[in-house]
């Protein structure tokens, strides 16, 4: 037993098991990371090499320096490559610490990243290749044409990779929000070019929307074809919950309204106005009827098909914090509802 926890505090070391457990952090609560020390000395090593190779470079262009087998004009081209790379890879990490490390946004912040270092990489191909040939044109030629062999070589794959690019236009979700598309049901704590990352919450398991320690990973192309859930929409990231208690047709209804009112306006009610009123104020710019959406928690009354009815109250709450406030709201309802039993009739012993 002790062997396998020590097995687990190692795996929770590792690195990728800190990035999962950090992107799982909503984007409201997450600090916004700064520049490191050892990210601006690898600035340095970078700017230091870049200096050192376009030095060199041009010494060999102008033939200061004159080494064995640098005499053909490929040898000369090797040297100009390598400064390209250096380039590029000190433009993205000057672009990283600089400028994307400022956005207030951390799911910006992250597809800016995977962005910036995906424009890198299709240069740095890009850039060596016109650079060892001597021809742009010919650089980029040679690119596209890879790229096509390479396309119609994993089809599939690159699917994913342009529901990647469908996912950054058009925002279905970012990392941080709460989704379910298909079966899968999780928070976004990765988005890659090919895949999504999920951390379950709920699941076959759990009757709550506690995480359940799963992962769950979907390709990209999944959102160009099925329905995609977005239970945290940044303009309006709240959701409508209910609460349904049994009781008797004989119980005082207009008592039972009145308390449940009461008590889920007394933990909800000025919250729940505030956040009403910004939705009203998204309605308002479509043809949706606004005056369906009530300020305050509603109750309602419908037949239960085992011969009682059922008292229904609806209230606005933040996603992730449904189960708790749930749990709350109940203790608190069944705690003034039981000081009048001859007015709220529940259940009670084989009647149930």
């Amino acid at each position: 037993m002790k062997q396998a926890d020590r097995a687990a505090e190692e795996r929770q070391k590792k690195d990728e098991v800190k990035k999962a457990l950090a992107q799982t952090v909503p984007p409201e609560a997450a600090p916004k990371p700064t520049a490191r020390k050892p990210g601006r000395v690898w600035l340095g090593v970078l700017a230091a090499l870049f200096l050192v190779l376009v030095g060199f470079w041009l010494l060999v262009q102008t033939k200061v320096i004159s080494l064995p087998g640098w005499s053909d004009n490929f040898g000369h081209r090797i040297p100009l490559a390598a400064a390209i790379i250096a380039g590029l890879l000190l433009a993205e990490r000057v672009a990283e610490i600089f400028g994307i490390s400022r956005v207030e946004s951390p799911a910006s912040r992250y597809n800016l990243t995977r962005v910036i270092r995906l424009l890198t990489g299709v240069l740095l191909v890009g850039g060596a290749g016109a650079a060892l040939f001597g021809n742009f044109y010919t650089g980029l030629v040679s690119l596209g044409v890879v790229s096509i062999i390479v396309g119609l070589a994993v089809q599939t794959p690159m699917t994913s990779f342009f529901g990647w690019i469908y996912i950054l236009a058009r925002a279905p979700y970012r990392v941080g929000d709460r989704i379910r598309i298909d079966n899968a049901t999780g928070d976004v704590i990765e988005v890659n070019y090919l895949d999504t990352t999920l951390w379950e919450f709920g699941g076959q398991f759990l009757s709550s929307d506690h995480p359940s320690g799963r992962v769950i990973k979907f390709p990209n192309s999944r959102v160009l074809n099925t329905m995609v859930y977005n239970y945290s929409w940044p303009l309006f990231p709240y959701i409508w919950n209910e609460i349904k208690l049994n009781i008797a047709y004989e119980s005082d209804l207009e008592f039972v309204a009145k308390v449940m009112k009461e008590v889920v306006d007394e933990h909800r009610g000025e919250l729940m106005a505030k956040r009403v009123a910004v939705f009203r104020e998204l309605l308002a710019k479509t043809p949706v009827d606004e005056l369906s959406v009530h300020e305050r928690p509603e109750v309602i009354f419908r037949v239960n098909d085992n011969t009682w009815l059922e008292a229904i109250v609806r209230y606005l709450v933040l996603p992730r914090h449904a189960g708790r406030v749930k749990t709350e709201l109940i203790k608190a309802l069944l705690q003034r509802l039981n000081k009048s039993p001859d007015k709220v009739l529940f259940p009670k012993s084989n009647a149930r």
